[in-house]
């Protein structure tokens, strides 16, 4: 399945708790993010997620060379933008090896795997036991 306009997209994968995020760079004049046929800043509603988002363009400088679109599903709002992030900092990396010492310093390359715990039986949350008396 070939895309329209797009002769030269460098893809990847990036995750976070159950979040997915496929993404696809293009070389481009100018730089834009496009998320499930949505506007960046329409899909993420903060400045605190759009910078977490950007995070591994700002470390580079190089957020004027490239088209972002991606695809996420699962998860949170928080949590799409974090393995958003780490789809394009993977990307980057097929892109450039040479960018991976900046982006692995921080910690953009690595997939936290931290998610919630499942709930077990006769447990009220994950951990939490209900109260118990000697007598």
């Amino acid at each position: 399945m070939a895309a329209k306009s797009d002769a030269r997209y460098i893809g990847s994968v990036g995750r976070r708790k159950t979040s997915t995020a496929r993404v696809r760079i293009t070389p481009a004049d100018k730089f834009s993010i496009l998320i499930n046929d949505r506007e960046f800043d329409s899909y993420f509603p903060t400045a605190e997620l759009r910078k977490t988002v950007k995070a591994a363009f700002d470390t580079l400088d190089l957020d004027q060379k490239f088209a972002v679109t991606a695809l996420l599903t699962g998860g949170g709002v928080s949590s799409q933008a974090e393995a958003l992030r780490h789809g394009i900092a993977r990307a980057l990396i097929e892109y450039d090896v040479n960018l991976r010492t900046k982006l692995k310093v921080k910690g953009y390359l690595k997939r936290d795997p931290r998610a919630k715990e499942r709930r077990k039986f006769g447990l009220k949350k994950a951990r939490k036991a209900p109260q118990w008396s000697k007598r």
